[in-house]
């Protein structure tokens, strides 16, 4: 018996309901099933760059003092670090919790780059990307699973987080290999 790898690519934490629809996927696989979790890293410059446009023109040119120098990108960086590890640690222990065996990293490369290079490492008999809907990264394909089907050669399965499997079936994309 070998193991049935399966890497999963995740935006954000997954809720317990996540983790028992992404095992219940498994459930009939005769082989051991091990979930290998990729998250990127909480974005530190974004955080930045969101926190410095969500102040108006008139507050940057009143205050010339508020700036890029004020902000601690030290603190920053290491608070995205541990969001991220901590989130990690959710995903992986919900899906322990589920009935999964799990391990998990967080990622700060490219994240599809990241997901070839795991399905290369462990083996990987499929990959399964969990987003939030993307509805113009979608449509126009730059989206992880439509890089993903370019890119590595498993089946891929896209899955929108906090959504049922019935809730998906008007717009869950299924599984398909490349």
């Amino acid at each position: 018996m070998s193991d049935y790898d399966v890497v999963l690519l995740i935006e954000q934490v997954l809720s317990p309901a996540d983790a028992r629809q992404v095992c219940s996927l498994h459930e009939n696989i005769d082989d051991p099933v091990t979930y290998h979790v990729l998250l990127p890293m909480e974005d530190a410059a974004a955080r930045i760059e969101a926190a410095m446009g969500s102040l108006s023109g008139s507050e940057m040119l009143a205050s010339p003092s508020i700036g890029m120098s004020d902000i601690d990108l030290d603190a920053v960086r290491k608070d995205s670090e541990e969001r991220s590890s901590t989130d990690l640690e959710k995903t992986v222990t919900a899906l322990r919790n589920a009935g999964g065996t799990a391990t998990g990293k967080v990622i700060t490369g490219p994240p599809i780059e990241a997901l070839a290079d795991e399905v290369t490492a462990v083996d990987g008999r499929e990959a399964i990307i969990l987003t939030r809907p993307h509805v113009v990264s979608e449509f126009f394909h730059l989206d992880w699973t439509s890089q993903a089907r370019r890119h590595i050669g498993v089946p891929v399965l896209h899955l929108l987080e906090h959504e049922s499997f019935d809730e998906q079936a008007g717009g869950g994309e299924g599984v398909t290999g490349l």
